[in-house]
């Protein structure tokens, strides 16, 4: 056993990343910024509970979201993100055994259907100004725009992650030995999907009064 230990522990040396709670520090450090962007989106999601309904005083700003909100559009602009988290899996399982041609491929495919998320969100503003519901239409405005705008970034962020990841393959700096590299990307991706679970169901699931 001491001298299992005594392995572990120089892996963890060759790596230069091993910490005393078993998790690397580039893990870690993820988790922590993931935690902090729960606390953000948390904040987010209850400020547009507590302005859903508020609509602007005069009779040119009474619209809010809800009331143009197109539910079977954005269901499956949904369903295409969430999807994309497959696809995410599938890419380090790929990477895992060492086939980098599909890993680009699945690493592509994520990025793309996350793309198609953002077309989706932005063809969903562009029919929101075209109504008149602008970012400082009303409280209720400015609280969905914030909080899906927040999250639209996040999505892009990923995005550019991801191509990184495809540009550092086709060097060939992406082999089996970087897997943990994918895994942080990977958990950062999955992050956006499930904080996108809780968004859709607050905003476009749960009815206003």
């Amino acid at each position: 056993m001491a001298t299992a230990t005594l392995e572990s522990h120089d892996t963890h040396d060759d790596h230069g990343h091993g910490t005393s709670t078993g998790i690397s520090n580039t893990k870690l450090a993820m988790w922590t910024f993931l935690g902090s962007e729960c606390l953000l989106f948390g904040g987010l999601i209850s400020t547009y509970l507590l302005y859903k309904t508020r609509r602007g005083p005069g009779p040119d700003n009474t619209t809010i979201p809800t009331d143009i909100f197109d539910i079977p559009f954005t269901s499956v602009s949904s369903f295409v993100l969430l999807m994309s988290s497959l696809t995410m899996v599938l890419a380090l399982s790929a990477l895992t055994r060492g086939d980098n041609r599909a890993t680009r491929a699945w690493l592509l495919t994520t990025a793309m259907l996350g793309g198609v998320f953002i077309g989706g969100q932005v063809y969903e503003f562009t029919a929101f100004l075209r109504e008149g519901v602008g970012f400082t239409h009303n409280p209720a405005s400015s609280a969905f725009y914030t909080l899906t705008g927040f999250h639209g970034v996040h999505v892009s962020l990923g995005i550019v992650m991801l191509m990184s990841l495809v540009v550092a393959s086709k060097q060939g700096k992406l082999t089996p030995k970087n897997t943990e590299t994918v895994e942080v990307v990977g958990l950062y991706w999955h992050f956006v999907d499930v904080v996108w679970i809780f968004i859709f169901t607050v905003i476009y699931l749960i009815p206003t009064e």
